[in-house]
């Protein structure tokens, strides 16, 4: 369980024009906010464990005045590896619901899955679908399907680090628009870890471009930094940055935002 707290910063947006519901409700984690999702952060990176799984469920009412808002925040991640730990399958989910009187403000889900096969320590191959939709975003719906190489370029006591090229065909369908582009796009993510030698504290570096094909012009790019101070063996407090910039959405304009949670978190 994590408790956040969250700033974001969209500066391409009038806030004045928001309403202030919505607003409130926009600041979401790191799911469901913008269209590229970084993976690599939900892996569960175990080489001996066979089986893992992270679920959440959460509802809140809430009745300011008379006016009535209902949320429904439901998260999951799941892996599972073979007997001789070559093969592992990682399905992740998210769905949010947020109501007001019988009329949404948001609505969301997220699925993911992905297998992986390890070839040797430092070469795997991936394949993975996925399917996306955000009531608020240009982009209403994405659905994806992928193959790739991932390879493990540092293995040290206190560092990790992964790359990885994947070739994707996606689907994008805005309602703003009214149009449904049929992509073919790269994708390229690099990550680095540290683990202190006090195990006082670990840093996560992750960055994402994910390229048209046919027009580099037409990028994506997301760069996540997390920070995770342990108190206890089952507590700690962590920081979390993002940032997400679309070169080009369906309405040709640039998509742009910072996000930073700060949080304490508890695993049982």
């Amino acid at each position: 369980m994590e408790i956040e707290f969250n700033y974001i910063c969209i500066p391409n947006i009038r806030m004045s024009r928001i309403p202030f519901l919505i607003l409130i409700f926009a600041v979401l984690p790191e799911f469901g906010f913008a269209q590229l999702v970084n993976i690599e952060s939900k892996r569960m990176q175990t080489d001996s464990v066979k089986f893992a799984l992270n679920a959440d469920f959460s509802f809140d009412y809430t009745n300011n005045d008379g006016t009535q808002v209902n949320e429904i925040d439901a998260a999951f991640t799941t892996q599972i590896k073979s007997k001789d730990l070559r093969k592992s399958y990682l399905l992740l989910g998210n769905y949010q619901l947020i109501d007001t009187d019988g009329k949404s403000l948001q609505k969301s889900w997220f699925l993911h899955g992905r297998f992986t096969y390890k070839f040797s320590k430092l070469l795997r191959l991936e394949s993975f679908l996925q399917g996306q939709y955000n009531q608020l975003l240009v982009v209403k719906q994405r659905n994806l399907v992928g193959l790739g190489l991932r390879v493990q370029w540092m293995d040290r006591k206190y560092f990790n680090g992964y790359a990885g090229n994947s070739y994707m065909y996606e689907m994008e369908h805005s309602d703003r628009t009214e149009n449904t582009e049929y992509n073919h796009r790269n994708s390229t993510y690099i990550s680095l870890s540290y683990y202190s030698k006090s195990q006082r504290f670990s840093i996560a570096n992750t960055f994402y471009y994910q390229p048209l094909y046919k027009n580099f012009e037409d990028y994506r790019l997301l760069e996540q930094f997390r920070l995770d101070i342990p108190l206890s063996k089952w507590l700690k407090v962590f920081a979390l940055y993002n940032y997400y910039f679309d070169s080009k959405t369906p309405l040709n304009t640039v998509e742009y935002t910072s996000n930073l949670n700060i949080g304490v978190g508890i695993s049982l």
